[in-house]
């Protein structure tokens, strides 16, 4: 197949990461993919690096005519079997485009649990020949608030690379980020910004460090809440027990030396970071937002707390480091939950399957067509 997936955001978090994993797997087993971006972004930037055919446009806004004009042209005349989409303003542009161009297949992937309203002003919601959500929780949104037929949504989540089921512990990696005695290591991974709550987090850290006074919360990754989250660390008396790691490219090493991943988002998918912390072994405790609750199972793979609440989000730490039989039962079977469930194998099977599946029944279309004639 000939495939190509568009993006607007400019970022490097999970949904980013997700189109490069799936671009560099599907060409792994022999497709032929690209990718249409925005220019002098870190998404463009990490996807030349990874070898990927990349084309830029400006996609400034959803009804970009200069982009939309451009992209027709390009997609037509590189015969694109399959254009699947993922930001707002790509799949405004590349949804017109695709149809302009006569392209065979039109995919659109949601990353985020917000509803999309279907109406004669959003008409590119009636586009995409299927909709992929990252999970059964933003399916049935899709399905049952918004109205999407169920036979054009299908949840594929997010698959964990294999690198994450093999990291092994190495305490000495973290000297890299804190001081020899810090211990131990909570970490937060992901973009900081405002849907993220790291500010749930830091509230809970007090508690933490009266329970274990050398605890040290890492907060990797950069993002517009940076420099609002440190003046909190400051004012909450925490910021010489908590590190902004800034971004950091081998996220797999962080969890070489995490002792519990935290997750205080209000808002989610099913995110990345969870699922990589579960696979490389380290115990969760997340919110209960989203299509959270289908990766983590309260008290089986993972510990569940409410939005906001940074006490149990803090108690919810404290018994992981402290109840170390529970602990080690979870971690075995978040660890083989993910691999059986949300490998990257079955996220490329899934979506490989979807695309052949589309790209069939419009060639069965169009040969009744003929044959009708």
């Amino acid at each position: 197949m000939r495939i190509l997936h568009t993006e607007w955001s400019g970022d490097l978090g999970g949904q980013e990461r997700r189109v490069i994993a799936e671009v560099t797997g599907l060409a792994k087993r022999g497709h032929h993919t690209a990718i249409v971006c925005r220019p002098e972004t870190r998404f463009y930037e990490e996807s030349v690096k990874r070898g990927i055919e990349v084309h830029t446009l400006p996609l400034r806004n959803p009804y970009d005519i200069a982009s939309i004009a451009r992209l027709s042209k390009y997609i037509a005349a590189n015969r694109f079997d399959v254009i699947n989409t993922h930001s707002g303003k790509d799949s405004w542009i590349a949804g017109i485009a695709a149809r302009f161009a006569a392209a065979p297949v039109l995919v659109r992937t949601r990353h985020l649990n917000i509803p999309l309203k279907r109406s004669i002003f959003n008409f590119i919601h009636y586009l995409p020949d299927a909709y992929i959500t990252c999970g059964t929780n933003m399916r049935k949104t899709l399905v049952e608030d918004c109205g999407f037929p169920p036979d054009v949504v299908v949840s594929i989540p997010t698959g964990v690379d294999d690198e994450f089921f093999d990291i092994r512990r190495d305490p000495a990696v973290k000297l890299k980020y804190v001081s020899g005695d810090a211990a131990p290591i909570i970490t937060n991974v992901g973009i900081l910004r405002g849907v993220k709550g790291h500010e749930v987090t830091l509230r809970a850290v007090p508690k933490i460090i009266e329970a274990f006074p050398n605890a040290t919360v890492l907060l990797v990754g950069d993002g517009p809440k940076l420099k609002g989250l440190q003046g909190m660390a400051r004012s909450l008396g925490v910021d010489n027990q908590v590190v902004f790691t800034g971004y950091v490219a081998e996220v797999a090493q962080i969890y070489a030396f995490s002792d519990v991943a935290v997750l205080s988002s209000h808002s989610e998918g099913i995110p990345q970071s969870v699922m990589q912390a579960m696979a490389a072994g380290v115990p969760v405790v997340a919110t209960r937002v989203g299509g959270v609750p289908e990766v983590v199972m309260h008290e089986q793979t993972g510990l569940l707390v409410n939005p906001s609440d940074h006490d149990a989000l803090a108690d919810g730490v404290i018994r992981l480091l402290r109840d170390k039989p529970l602990t080690a039962a979870i971690r075995e079977r978040a660890k083989q939950f993910i691999y059986e469930n949300h490998s990257a194998t079955v996220m490329l099977d899934k979506l490989e399957a979807l695309y052949y599946k589309l790209l069939e029944a419009k060639l069965l279309e169009k040969i009744s067509k003929i044959s009708g004639l």
